[in-house]
């Protein structure tokens, strides 16, 4: 089974091109906070601090994903969809000007899917 912790819609996808040709390199960061807080957030490589605290739970597009240590105890048996909505989050994350956002769509993982997954798929 080829299974992966976080995965992005198609419409992500074309987010994450057209914000790579603007600023280069990207990463996530899988917010813990409350409310937009607790948002998928999109950075330029090397913007962000990350840090032994945060976990690389994969890649979407061939950017990083990553999440703090503590609150993926809390998401570790969940898969991750990353997708975008119409609409302006609170954020500091890049899409935030176009009037879009990155939300995360979750479910619980599957026995199979969890028992073939290490950290960084």
């Amino acid at each position: 089974m080829n299974s992966k912790r976080v995965v992005a819609t198609e419409k992500a996808i074309e987010l994450i091109k057209k914000l790579r040709k603007q600023y280069g390199d990207l990463i996530f960061h899988q917010s813990g906070g409350c409310c937009d807080g607790s948002a998928p957030m999109c950075y330029p490589s090397g913007d962000f601090y990350i840090n032994e605290t945060d976990i690389q739970l994969g890649e979407v597009a061939d950017c990083p994903f990553y999440m703090a240590r503590d609150q993926y105890e809390y998401w570790k048996h969940t898969h991750l969809t990353l997708d975008v909505t119409e609409g302006r989050g609170s954020s500091f994350s890049l899409e935030i000007p176009l009037g879009v956002r990155f939300i995360i769509k979750s479910r619980l993982l599957t026995k199979e899917e969890s028992d073939s997954l290490t950290l960084q798929d």
